[in-house]
C-alpha cells in the first residue's frame, strides 16, 4: 500500500509518501514541504497548496491519503490556516476517489514512537529509523508528513480489516433468513 501523508499548514505543508504494509519494511518514496509566502492572500496560498497536492497525487499515485486532524491551538489564526490547508488536501483527494483518513497528533506519535507524548525530535528520529534514512527529514513538517503515512499504514490497515469484518457481519445478518416457526 502507498500512502501520501499530509501535515497541513498554510505557511508550510508537509508531504510524504511511504509504501509498505504491517509487518513488512517501509520505504519512503518522496518527502517535501510546500511553502507559501505570508504576504500572499490566503486564497492564493490555498491555490498553491492545492496545485502541489494535485502534483503529488499525479506523480506518486497513492492508494490513500492521511491528513493530520486539526486540533485546537492557542493561536486561532494558526489553527484556521491549518484547517483551511487540511480541507484543501481532503477535497483534492476525495475528488479523485481516494480514501482520506484523519489521524490526531497523539495517534501519530503513539504509532511511530510508542508514546503519544513524543516531541518533534523523537518523531524525527523514529521516522529516520523506521524508513532507514541517513538523516532526519527537515523541516519537522516533512518528518511529520512521513509519520502520518506510517501511522496510516499501520493503524489504517488494522482499521480497514475491522471495518471489513463489521461490514461482512452486517451483510450476513441482513441476508440471513428469519427463524422459522412450526405450525
Amino acid at each position: 500500500m502507498r500512502v501520501l501523508g499530509i501535515d497541513p499548514g498554510l505557511t508550510r505543508c508537509g508531504l510524504g509518501v511511504v509504501e509498505g504494509a504491517p509487518g513488512r519494511p517501509l520505504r519512503m518514496l518522496a518527502v517535501g514541504v510546500v511553502q507559501t509566502p505570508a504576504d500572499l492572500p490566503t486564497a492564493l496560498r490555498l491555490c498553491e497548496i492545492e496545485r502541489a497536492v494535485e502534483t503529488w497525487l499525479d506523480r506518486h499515485r497513492p492508494d490513500a491519503v492521511a491528513v493530520e486532524r486539526v486540533f485546537s491551538q492557542h493561536n486561532v489564526r494558526t489553527v484556521m490556516g491549518t484547517a483551511q490547508a487540511s480541507g484543501i488536501a481532503m477535497v483534492v483527494a476525495a475528488r479523485r476517489g481516494l480514501p482520506v483518513a484523519l489521524h490526531t497528533p497523539s495517534e501519530v506519535k503513539a504509532a511511530v514512537s510508542g508514546s503519544g507524548r513524543a516531541d518533534k525530535a523523537q518523531i524525527g528520529v523514529m521516522v529516520t529509523r523506521l524508513l532507514r534514512l541517513e538523516s532526519v527529514p527537515k523541516p519537522a513538517d516533512a518528518a511529520d508528513a512521513l509519520a502520518l503515512a506510517i501511522c496510516h499504514l499501520w493503524r489504517g490497515a488494522a482499521q480497514a480489516r475491522i471495518d471489513a469484518a463489521v461490514s461482512a457481519a452486517s451483510s450476513v445478518n441482513r441476508t440471513a433468513p428469519a427463524g422459522r416457526t412450526t405450525p
